[in-house]
């Protein structure tokens, strides 16, 4: 009866493991589409110039392919999702102070 617990948790624990990790790339994902829509809106009402939203594009596919080539394995680490979330970090306050340094297109 022990066994069959101790192989139950040990099942349990590695589905959770597994979620996680298929978890983190849908993440990056989210993270990555709430970016290009935040540089879309700022081109829109006129917050971002033609060169300033292309800069920032180029960014966003640095970070995509980086992701690209962290996943190309199948399975994004610890150390290579660290990575990510500090590339995204700081697009994400690119983002931000070229659309709030007072030039407008």
């Amino acid at each position: 009866m022990k066994r069959i617990l101790t192989v139950l948790l040990t099942i349990a624990a590695l589905a959770a493991m597994a979620s996680l990790a298929a978890a983190a790339p849908a993440r990056v994902d989210l993270r990555d589409c709430r970016q290009q829509a935040r540089i879309h809106e700022g081109r829109m009402t006129g917050q971002l110039t033609p060169r300033e939203a292309a800069r920032l594009n180029r960014g966003q596919r640095h970070v995509h392919r980086m992701e690209m080539r962290a996943d190309a394995n199948g399975r994004l680490s610890m150390r290579e999702r660290g990575r990510l979330d500090r590339a995204q970090d700081r697009q994400s306050r690119r983002i931000y102070r070229l659309k709030h340094n007072a030039r407008v297109a």
